[in-house]
């Protein structure tokens, strides 16, 4: 349980410069630092044609253009190299399909196995490609950081274009033919947060400048349904560019009609005409993920490619249950990791920051666990597992205490064989022997480092509402802030001292609380998943009162569109 602060009121000027907007989304607005006619315009209205940048602003952008037309031109054999998650499948499926677009045939999609090859341009993969006799290598969501790869690459006769959005370690980037990446030093892009599909989107927008093959002005619209899926589930910020392709892309998403997509929405039991950036974040995105974490990536990518309604049908199902199998695999990790930890507490060891590995845990499965991990303890998380041989690999997370980047930098010279990442998550690998010493490494480097202070004892709310005031029409204005994600959180409501009238747990677990109150006008109900009563300081009693924060959502469960409260504390 939490205290909240709920945000304070807009200054009189902001009231008067947004007065056209009703009071609550002007406070909407100003408290995601909007205050001013203009800026609210073009957050609530996104505009492809006016607020889209020229891709050409982008380092590098010219030469990589003019390499894969000259590959085109001559039918030179090109390999897309791309990463194995829900940014880098999705990117891939972009490309594929521009090059089919306009009639070039002499491509091939590799994604590097997560446990075999590990992340990024695999030296051994490159090898391969030059039996090929690929002249042209582009990289999506990764790159970066592979030096010795692209030099490889080079001695082979092999020209790389590396599109990532990463950054480089320690400043050094490899010699590429062209790197295209907001990131990258010396590249004025106004939005360097984008996402890796979002990167390859801008190259191909342009390609279509210098040459359009035929394709209509705008018909490249039709690739924001993946470009957009991808900059919701990679969590890139929701703002300037990366909100137009999250709008379009939900609107695109909703009419696709990409087979594979559609079976998929089915069996997860999701309606796509009405689908959301939840939907995106815990239905699709997952099950994308779960290809690599479980399997093969190229399943989810042939997915998402795939003509043939069988082929769509069986492969569909194929996500829907290793993803079920993920699932259960990472609640028996959870329970592991926490039992290790609560032991440790028992004795009184310092958990400041955790580290926990063990040899048979799967290091795919140990992100979404570190993330749970990091919501019941609040500090950084290293865990790790073996992949094969002696090489171990893990994953890390940080609520920003710390910066995990910097955190794995400064640890001794010799703790890791390689790591990288964002400040608040990353991956590693360590060699079995000195796996020993990585626990007491972390920690001398912790200690060495500054700290954030990062108090969460407060949930910031937007605004005090009544249950009366849960009505379409409020609703109706806080979509307007949508799509949400990093950059562009829900807005939170408390509602103070109110009666359930019904509660009950519901799902096959019953696991997940709803709670019904019916002192108003309307029936307004409200639920929270994942519900525990025995960690929870308040549980929910018919008649007794209770406050809760909550975020207003528009359900659509049995295909009845229902206005609903979701809980995010009960305090």
């Amino acid at each position: 349980m939490k205290s909240y602060v709920v945000r304070s009121q807009p200054p009189a000027y902001v009231c008067e410069s947004l007065s056209a907007y009703p009071p609550l989304l002007q406070e909407l607005l100003y408290s995601r630092g909007i205050d001013n006619p203009k800026e609210a315009d073009i957050f609530l209205n996104p505009s492809y044609d006016d607020h889209v940048h020229d891709p050409y602003l982008m380092k590098d952008m010219d030469k990589a253009v003019e390499r894969i037309l000259k590959a085109i031109h001559n039918d030179e054999h090109v390999v897309i190299y791309s990463d194995y998650d829900a940014d880098g499948i999705p990117g891939a499926v972009v490309l594929h399909d521009f090059f089919k677009k306009i009639g070039f045939k002499n491509f091939e999609n590799y994604f590097p196995h997560r446990y075999d090859e590990g992340y990024g341009l695999n030296e051994n993969a490159v090898l391969s490609f030059s039996k090929s006799k690929t002249t042209l290598l582009v990289t999506i969501d990764c790159g970066i950081s592979d030096l010795v790869s692209v030099a490889r690459a080079n001695e082979l006769g092999i020209d790389v274009v590396i599109t990532d959005h990463h950054l480089s370690q320690e400043g050094k980037v490899p010699k590429a033919f062209a790197i295209v990446n907001p990131k990258q030093e010396e590249c004025g892009y106004p939005c360097d947060m984008l996402c890796g599909s979002g990167v390859i989107y801008k190259l191909i927008q342009a390609i279509l400048v210098k040459k359009n093959f035929g394709i209509k002005k705008g018909a490249e619209k039709w690739f924001l349904d993946m470009v957009g899926l991808a900059t919701m589930a990679d969590m890139v910020p929701l703002l300037g560019e990366n909100r137009i392709f999250a709008h379009y892309g939900l609107r695109v998403l909703r009419k696709s009609p990409r087979l594979g997509l559609m079976k998929l929405l089915r069996y997860a039991n999701v309606d796509q005409r009405f689908l959301n950036e939840d939907d995106v974040g815990f239905t699709i995105a997952p099950r994308i993920n779960a290809a690599s974490r479980m399997g093969i990536p190229r399943e989810a990518f042939d997915l998402l490619t795939a003509v043939e309604d069988t082929k769509a049908d069986r492969l569909s199902l194929y996500l829907q249950q290793i993803n079920e199998e993920r699932k259960g695999m990472s609640a028996f990790l959870v329970k592991e990791v926490r039992k290790i930890v609560e032991s440790r507490k028992e004795k009184g060891e310092p958990t400041e920051i955790i580290v926990v590995g063990n040899p048979n845990w799967k290091p795919a499965l140990l992100g979404p666990v570190a993330n749970n991990i990091l919501d019941a303890y609040g500090v950084p998380v290293f865990l790790w597992g073996r992949a094969d041989g002696d090489v171990i690999k893990g994953s890390v997370r940080s609520d920003g205490v710390v910066n995990v980047l910097e955190l794995m930098k400064h640890a001794l010279p010799d703790t890791f064989i390689g790591y990288g990442g964002h400040k608040c998550s990353g991956g590693f690998s360590v060699s079995h022997t000195n796996i020993h010493q990585l626990e007491a490494n972390l920690k001398e480097a912790y200690d060495k480092l500054p700290k954030i202070k990062i108090s969460d004892s407060f949930l910031t709310v937007d605004r005090r509402l009544t249950l009366e005031e849960v009505t379409w029409d409020t609703y109706r204005i806080v979509e307007m802030m949508s799509p949400f994600g990093e950059g562009n959180p829900k807005p939170l409501f408390v509602f103070d001292n109110v009666a359930p009238s019904i509660v009950k747990m519901f799902g096959k677990e019953k696991n997940h609380l709803e709670i019904t109150f019916t002192n108003t006008r309307n029936k307004v109900k409200a639920i929270r998943f994942f519900f525990k009563s025995k960690s929870e300081n308040v549980v929910p009693e018919v008649g007794k009162r209770l406050s809760f924060v909550a975020a207003m959502e528009k359900s659509y469960f049995r295909n009845y569109p229902e206005l609903r409260l979701r809980i995010v504390d009960i305090l």
